[in-house]
């Protein structure tokens, strides 16, 4: 067998959002096989052949990777059992453009191409990888402006003095998404400020407070780590201590 006419392996991937109409004895999933089936018979001179696994998600949503038939999909590209990816449409692969990125991503490094039966996309040839590394700019730009509205999001609230989550730092509590005083913290707090500057020295300063019976934001006695690294209690390198 030549190069130009070596077997390609080619998995049909078939997906319906709904579970209406899949028990006719033609469905929407069956049909999509068939073109499948006829579009890859139409390449039969190229070597291409259709593999006799099933990968078909009945009644689900395109709008997340979670499907039983798609993972195992995966799972078969990445143990090298699949060549080609055959579809009827690119959304029925998915709705997302993100996922779908992540997917055709996931095609190439492994060496799989991917064809869509009744769009003209294969990336098999010059003009289907063009067109998916204009989709592939879109996902990425995409991804961009979402991180940016985000971040724009993030100052918004910081501006107005909205705690953005994380750990609360000791001698403070949220109280409708705003840091306020926790006056039961604020004498362990100063107390833990003033050691450090009397002893300069962090294990004597855990003595101490252990001595005392002070316990962390978590209810958990001091550990040395969490004086030196804890975002909690990381105020005893601070500059402004005075």
């Amino acid at each position: 067998m030549t190069q130009k006419n070596k077997l390609i392996r080619c998995a049909i991937y078939t997906r319906k959002s709904t579970e209406e109409g899949l028990g006719q004895e033609f469905n929407s999933l069956d049909a999509q096989r068939v073109a499948a089936e006829a579009y890859i018979q139409s390449q039969i001179h190229e070597g291409w052949q259709t593999i006799s696994e099933d990968y078909d998600d009945g009644g689900y949503s395109g709008g997340n990777l979670k499907r039983p038939a798609l993972e195992k999909l995966i799972e078969d590209i990445k143990a090298n059992k699949v060549d080609t990816v055959v579809v009827y449409k690119v959304d029925r692969l998915s709705r997302s453009l993100h996922d779908f990125a992540r997917l055709v991503e996931l095609f190439d490094n492994h060496d799989v191409t991917f064809v869509s039966v009744t769009q003209a996309f294969n990336t098999t040839n010059s003009m289907g990888r063009l067109t998916l590394n204009i989709l592939l700019s879109f996902a990425q730009f995409e991804r961009e402006v979402t991180g940016e509205r985000i971040r724009d999001k993030f100052d918004a609230s910081k501006k107005k003095g909205l705690w953005m989550g994380g750990p609360v730092p000791l001698g403070y509590d949220v109280v409708n998404r705003k840091l306020v005083v926790n006056r039961a913290e604020v004498e362990q707090v100063e107390y833990i400020y003033k050691k450090y500057l009397e002893l300069k020295s962090i294990e004597k300063v855990l003595r101490y407070i252990t001595l005392k019976g002070y316990v962390n934001k978590r209810g958990n006695a001091y550990k040395k780590t969490e004086l030196e690294n804890d975002s909690d209690e990381r105020f005893l390198h601070r500059k402004d201590v005075s």
